[in-house]
């Protein structure tokens, strides 16, 4: 054999090798959310962490999103037990981790190290076949009322974006929102700094006109317009209503968007104030109920918000799973 000979096959042998492993990173590469909801699987989400960190032994006027770095094992837990009770996505401990809100303890120089150990926690228990929605919530600040700048909630929200994507979220859930403008000034700096898929939910109240409206005054047609014209693969709501009414809610949004792929992160009906504790009337049993009637909405992805536990995604999970039979 000549040493061109060799070299030929050597060279080829080389070639096939890399080929190979290129066909198995493509083979191990996760497929993003947005494409396994067009195979019309319908996932589930996860439920509350506030009340969940308050069980685990946070303090009132302790900052939640710190016990990311301080607490990491409990964080960890949470989203663990989300994923043993059937989430096929989980969020992150990192709610109101952005500089402004971190500002009212002291740690808006941490923002970038509490977003990371958050999604880096929600990350190790969700492992390869999981889904991380890292939370972003809203600053608390209003552009109309002049406390911020347009500008500077895009690199607020980039800077938390960032620091996700680096601790190994696969999407950013921007949730909770009233005011379009911050909304699209996250979802834009998301997009235009990191690969992540982007959720945007908002969150509705019932008028006298027995219309559902932010606190803002968006439609929930408004809103989740707004957010799909920024960018968001993902659109919906959560919080400030039980399942019932978040079916109103999606079949108005379907209506308008009948492509457009929608998540619900409901609470666990309206609460009651008893002896200063806000209950949740809604059992797992009564959540899961309205499971059904939510998917015939329009709805892709189910969860939960405030007043949930695992208990309620399980419940949730074997409706989702029983509309298969």
């Amino acid at each position: 054999m000549t040493l061109f000979t060799s070299f030929t096959i050597l060279r080829i042998f080389k070639k096939d090798v890399l080929l190979g492993f290129l066909i198995i990173f493509q083979k191990m590469e996760k497929r993003r959310i947005v494409e396994i909801l067009k195979t019309g699987k319908i996932l589930v989400s996860d439920g509350a962490w506030g009340t969940f960190l308050y069980q685990k032994g946070l303090n009132a006027g302790e900052c939640p999103d710190e016990w990311s770095l301080s607490h990491f094992e409990a964080v960890k837990d949470i989203a663990q037990q989300y994923v043993a009770a059937g989430s096929d996505l989980v969020e992150s401990n990192s709610f109101g981790a952005n500089r402004y809100k971190l500002e009212h303890f002291g740690l808006q120089n941490k923002a970038e190290a509490i977003n990371e150990a958050a999604a880096r926690a929600s990350r190790q228990a969700a492992g390869d076949d999981k889904y991380v929605i890292a939370s972003i919530g809203p600053t608390g600040k209003m552009l109309v009322m002049g406390d911020v700048t347009e500008e500077e909630f895009y690199d607020c929200f980039r800077e938390q974006a960032v620091a996700l994507a680096k601790g190994g979220a696969d999407a950013v859930c921007i949730e909770t929102m009233s005011d379009a403008d911050e909304a699209v000034q996250a979802i834009k700096a998301t997009k235009e700094n990191t690969s992540l898929e982007i959720i945007a939910t908002f969150t509705f109240e019932k008028t006298l006109q027995n219309e559902y409206r932010s606190m803002m005054g968006l439609t929930p047609v408004e809103a989740a317009g707004r957010a799909i014209e920024a960018g968001a693969d993902i659109v919906g709501a959560n919080c400030g209503n039980g399942m019932e009414r978040m079916i109103d809610i999606v079949r108005e949004i379907r209506s308008v968007y009948p492509h457009v792929f929608i998540l619900v992160h409901a609470n666990a009906g309206l609460p009651s104030n008893v002896s200063g504790v806000d209950v949740f009337p809604e059992t797992p049993e009564i959540m899961a109920s309205y499971v059904p009637a939510l998917v015939r909405a329009g709805a892709n992805i189910i969860g939960g918000c405030c007043g949930t536990t695992p208990a309620h995604i399980k419940a949730i999970k074997q409706a989702v799973e029983g509309l298969k039979s």
